[in-house]
C-alpha cells in the first residue's frame, strides 16, 4: 500500500520503494500548479515502484496520466528511473540541469566495453588488487547497455537561478553540484502554510538529508580528463544551501525536517573531521584504494560488496583531490600505482 504525505499548499509526497537499498524509498513529490500536477523525482525503474507511485498518486487525487511535467534534481536512478513511465503515460515534459543530461546521454549512448576498459583502467590506477579487477576484464559479451540503465532523455533545461515554469508557483532552481555534476534543489519561495520562520521550502533533493551524508564521488567521464573537484563543490554548495535559510526542508530520502542551517553545519563539521582522519591515515603514503580499505564505512570492509567498494574508491578519491588542492596532502613522485602522503 502506497504511504503518502499532505505537507500543505498543494504539495503531497509518494514514498516510492528501492530494490534492494538500505536507503528504502524515495520520497517523490507531488507539486499542484495551474497546468496540473508536476513531480519533483519519480523513483526507481522496478515494476513495484511504479505501482506504488500509480497507487499513492490516486490517493494524493490525480493519476499518472494527468501529470503535467517532471523536475530532476539529479540524474541517478532512484530519482529518475520512472521518468520515461511516467511521460509515456501522461506527455509530461522532463527538466534536469545540462550536466546531468549529458551523463544521461553518454550512460544512453556509451557501449559496455567502453566503460568496462574505463573502469579497469581507474581501479588500476587506484591500486585495487587483481581480484577485483580481473571481471571487468572478462565482462558478458552478450551485452549491449550498461546493466540495467536506460534513462529517459530530458526535454527541458533546468537553469540556475531562474523560475521553473511552473503557472501559479514560484519554485526556483539552485544549483548544488557535488553529489552529482548537475544536482538541484528548489528553492519554492512561498510563505510556509504553517507559517513556520524562514525564507520558503527547500526541495533537497540528496544534497541534504536529515540523518545522513550523501555519497561524494568523482564524476566520471571516459573522455574527459579533467581533475575535478567535487568534495570541494558539495562544500560549497552547502553554504549557498545554508544561506538560504528556509523554514522546511523537504528531502528525497528520510523525512522532513526543519533547521537546514543547522543540519549544513553539521555535515560541514563532519566532512572536515573525516578530511582530518584522512590525513592521520596518511602519515604513511597510501594508494586510494589502501585509503578506503582503512577509512570508517557503515560496515567492516571485509563485508562491503563489491560495487560498493568501487564507490568507496571513488569516495575515497575525491577526499584525496580535496586535501591535494588544499594542499594539505600530495602525490608521491614517481610512485605506480600513484600513491598520497600528507603533508
Amino acid at each position: 500500500m502506497a504511504e503518502t504525505f499532505d505537507h500543505g499548499g498543494g504539495i503531497r509526497s509518494v514514498r516510492v520503494p528501492i530494490p534492494d537499498n538500505p536507503l528504502g524509498h524515495t520520497l517523490v513529490y507531488v507539486v499542484d500548479t495551474g497546468r496540473g500536477p508536476v513531480l519533483i523525482d519519480t523513483g526507481w525503474d522496478d515494476p513495484d515502484a511504479w505501482s506504488v507511485l500509480a497507487e499513492g498518486l490516486r490517493a494524493c487525487g490525480t493519476d499518472v496520466s494527468e501529470i503535467h511535467g517532471v523536475v530532476i534534481t539529479h540524474h541517478h536512478p532512484d530519482h529518475h528511473g520512472l521518468s520515461g513511465k511516467v511521460r509515456e503515460a501522461s506527455g509530461a515534459w522532463i527538466a534536469m540541469h545540462a550536466a546531468d543530461t549529458a551523463i544521461v546521454r553518454r550512460t544512453r549512448e556509451t557501449r559496455p566495453g567502453r566503460w568496462f576498459t574505463y573502469m579497469t583502467t581507474k581501479l588500476m590506477a587506484a591500486g585495487a588488487p587483481e581480484e577485483h579487477i580481473a571481471p571487468l576484464r572478462d565482462p558478458d559479451p552478450r551485452a549491449t547497455a550498461l546493466p540495467g540503465f536506460s534513462p529517459a532523455l530530458p526535454d527541458r533545461e533546468i537553469v540556475p537561478g531562474e523560475l521553473l515554469d511552473l503557472p501559479g508557483r514560484r519554485l526556483r532552481a539552485i544549483w548544488t553540484p557535488g553529489h552529482t555534476p548537475g544536482h538541484v534543489c528548489l528553492h519554492l519561495e512561498e510563505e510556509h502554510p504553517s507559517r513556520l520562520p524562514g525564507h520558503g521550502r527547500l526541495f533537497s533533493g540528496d544534497h541534504l538529508l536529515p540523518e545522513i551524508t550523501p555519497h561524494i564521488g568523482l564524476y566520471e567521464d571516459p573522455d574527459d580528463a579533467t581533475v575535478t573537484d567535487p568534495l570541494g563543490d558539495y562544500l560549497d554548495s552547502l553554504e549557498r544551501v545554508g544561506r538560504l535559510a528556509p523554514a522546511e526542508v523537504l528531502p528525497a530520502h528520510q523525512h522532513a525536517f526543519t533547521d537546514g542551517p543547522g543540519r549544513v553545519r553539521e555535515l560541514l563539521a563532519h566532512h572536515e573531521e573525516r578530511l582530518t582522519g584522512i590525513l592521520g591515515l596518511l602519515a604513511a603514503p597510501l594508494t586510494p584504494w589502501q585509503l578506503a580499505e582503512r577509512m570508517e564505512w557503515n560496515r567492516p570492509w571485509e563485508q562491503i560488496p563489491y560495487g560498493s567498494r568501487n564507490i568507496a574508491v571513488s569516495e575515497a578519491e575525491a577526499h584525496l583531490r580535496r586535501l591535494v588542492k588544499l594542499g594539505r596532502a600530495e602525490a608521491v613522485p614517481g610512485s605506480d600505482p600513484v600513491t598520497y602522503v600528507a603533508v
